[in-house]
């Protein structure tokens, strides 16, 4: 911390809880405080500027106002993390991962890596989603994904095996679902249906993307389909609501 940027002026006509307000701006945007981390509490703070713990909580509530941090109770203030941006469009698309596609378009950095996989008996719901029977095969694999180097979603793809038989020794070699799918002759899917909810995070899902059991995920449960119609990809996600925001476009 820069002690030395702690004194004020108290005879601008700037009132002292927003010149507080104005220097940790300054500081968090300057990366001195890094997002998700948690600013020092509201006595180190008034101690910091000789102030009284009403004027930095006046100034700490400014920044929560203009969105640059976030005031948890009996936690403390974090700074706000940065959003990365999920396009749920409808229509046409090139093969692969909408998230691997919208991290690349924006900057961010996808650093997609396989979790796990394993062929298992399809539950009702994967069924349902892949117009299968109820117990047949489907391969399973789970990614996380990163975007600046943060986790910010992990996802759970599930296949019908029979269409696509040793796809995740495929993927083991590329890496890419892109060029996993292309191997089995698919370059262009479309989105059939796209559903968003809001839950609390399992124990698994907490740990992997290294967030309180208490801070809810934004759940997309999406069915893609080939150009004939054939479901080929149920996909349900897991994003850490703080760190991703789901577009809808037309």
């Amino acid at each position: 911390m820069a002690e030395a940027r702690t004194t004020l002026e108290r005879k601008t006509g700037v009132s002292l809880w927003r010149q507080i307000a104005q220097i940790l701006a300054l500081e968090i945007k300057s990366g001195e405080f890094a997002p998700g981390t948690k600013l020092p509490t509201e006595p180190h703070l008034a101690r910091r500027f000789g102030v009284n713990r009403h004027t930095v909580r006046r100034a700490l509530s400014v920044l929560q106002e203009d969105g640059q941090v976030s005031i948890e109770q009996g936690r403390g203030t974090f700074v706000a993390e940065q959003v990365a941006g999920y396009a749920l469009a409808p229509g046409a698309h090139q093969v692969g991962s909408p998230f691997s596609t919208e991290m690349g378009r924006t900057g961010h950095n996808d650093g997609g890596e396989l979790l796990h996989a394993e062929h298992q008996p399809a539950t009702a719901k994967v069924a349902a989603a892949l117009a299968l029977r109820p117990g047949e095969d489907v391969i399973l694999l789970e990614l996380i994904h990163r975007a600046d180097n943060r986790p910010v979603s992990v996802s759970s793809h599930y296949f019908p095996a029979h269409r696509f038989a040793g796809l995740e020794d495929r993927f083991n070699k590329t890496h890419s679902l892109t060029q996993t799918l292309k191997a089995f002759g698919i370059s262009v899917y479309s989105q059939k249906q796209t559903k968003v909810s809001a839950s609390l995070p399992n124990p698994h899902d907490s740990r992997i993307l290294k967030m309180p059991k208490g801070q809810p995920v934004v759940v997309a449960e999406n069915v893609n389909v080939d150009m004939e119609g054939r479901a080929i990809e149920f996909t349900i996600s897991r994003s850490a609501g703080s760190r991703m925001q789901l577009v809808f476009e037309r």
